[in-house]
């Protein structure tokens, strides 16, 4: 089997479900409780959100636990445009978003918000004359990805900041899920930031907004004791250890993780160049993602064609709906390679040998696909 799926999901880390199940064993109290096992589940919870905090170059105070991503986004959304609608109602955000993003950003445009998108140029990277332009006096939120999750492009966040940082009642948001534990990220560039554990091989169903100390926003869940006042609920003792266990083992040895990703991406372009196929991704790409569009072969097709030969793909994020790619269509323009593309996503668990295989099986289906057709 050759996993070539990584941006949807990860696997978890042996590691990783070790500190889950020792917690699920040894730390039964409920953080709340204020018997003894309370207070060591609390304070498992304070060591674990520490440790994060340190890894991502932010206070404790600033993590709010969620159960992934799209929770942390509605939070982050709705959260601002709630309590500062009186500052006024107009968001700024891309088309290169994920659903998480534009789903609750539709729904605002019911209650009088007003939504922008932004011009990208010809390198699907955000226009900042255009960025400027559309800033107006009643602007409170720009929210923009750090890394699209379908073609990979990678914004500047510093430049974008730039922009948005003259204008101080904006609040800058970024969905940096597809970075965390594969690039970099400078926080303090942002106001609030959603990433989710289940991207760098940690469980699913817990995940995080940060949120700047002293900002306040309405939150979504009300009701219950937890970490934080943003976010109701008995917190999740063992996925927030495990959260933590995932994190500090992510960026273990980065630098090389990473090249190793820059290499085999690298063997990968020179070989799909070779076939009868378009790369969308670019040089401003994050090298963990590879975005290719099909000629005259549908993407559901080869998906289920590699999937026969064990090797796994996808067509668009996971989560997103219609039956064509909205980011490859927003930066090639083109509808039949927005219907036609496929993601193939590599992790610093991907060989080289796998990468042949990939490549030799791709081929074969494409011939097979034709000659069909």
């Amino acid at each position: 089997m050759i996993y070539l799926d990584y941006s949807a999901t990860t696997p978890v880390r042996e590691e990783v479900i070790e500190t889950y199940s020792r917690v699920c064993r040894e730390f039964i109290g409920n953080p709340n409780s204020l018997h003894s096992l309370g207070v060591k589940s609390k304070q498992l919870i304070d060591a674990s959100t520490d440790q994060i905090a340190s890894i991502l170059g932010v206070k404790s105070s600033e993590i709010i636990y969620t159960s992934g991503s799209s929770e942390a986004n509605n939070t982050a959304i709705k959260g601002v445009c709630f309590k500062y609608a009186n500052r006024g109602k107009h968001i700024i955000t891309t088309e290169l978003e994920h659903s998480s993003i534009i789903a609750p950003l539709n729904y605002l445009t019911t209650l009088g918000y007003e939504v922008d998108f932004v011009k990208l140029d010809e390198n699907g990277l955000v226009d900042l004359d255009d960025l400027e332009r559309l800033i107006r006096k009643d602007t409170i939120l720009v929210s923009i990805a750090s890394v699209n999750s379908e073609v990979g492009i990678k914004q500047n966040l510093q430049e974008i900041y730039n922009v948005i940082h003259k204008h101080p009642k904006v609040l800058f948001h970024s969905d940096v899920t597809q970075s965390i534990g594969k690039d970099r990220i400078d926080f303090s560039l942002l106001d609030l930031a959603s990433m989710s554990c289940q991207k760098f091989y940690g469980m699913k169903g817990i995940g995080a907004l940060y949120k700047k100390e002293k900002l306040v926003i309405d939150p979504l869940i009300h009701g219950g004791k937890s970490t934080t006042v943003y976010r109701s609920g008995t917190p999740a003792t063992p996925l927030i250890a495990s959260f933590a266990k995932s994190l500090r083992l992510a960026y273990e040895d980065f630098d090389e993780k990473y090249q190793h990703v820059v290499d085999i991406r690298k063997v990968l372009i020179e070989k799909l160049e070779k076939m009868d196929v378009s790369i969308n991704s670019n040089d401003y790409c994050l090298p963990h993602m590879v975005n290719v569009s099909l000629h005259g072969i549908k993407s559901e097709v080869m998906l289920h064609a590699l999937e026969k030969k064990e090797i796994f793909i996808s067509t668009q994020t996971a989560c997103s709906v219609g039956n064509y790619s909205k980011a490859v269509y927003a930066i090639t323009h083109d509808k039949e390679k927005a219907s036609s593309s496929i993601r193939i996503s590599l992790s610093y668990l991907t060989t080289i040998d796998e990468i042949n295989t990939f490549i030799e099986a791709f081929q074969d289906c494409i011939e097979q696909l034709n000659f069909r057709s």
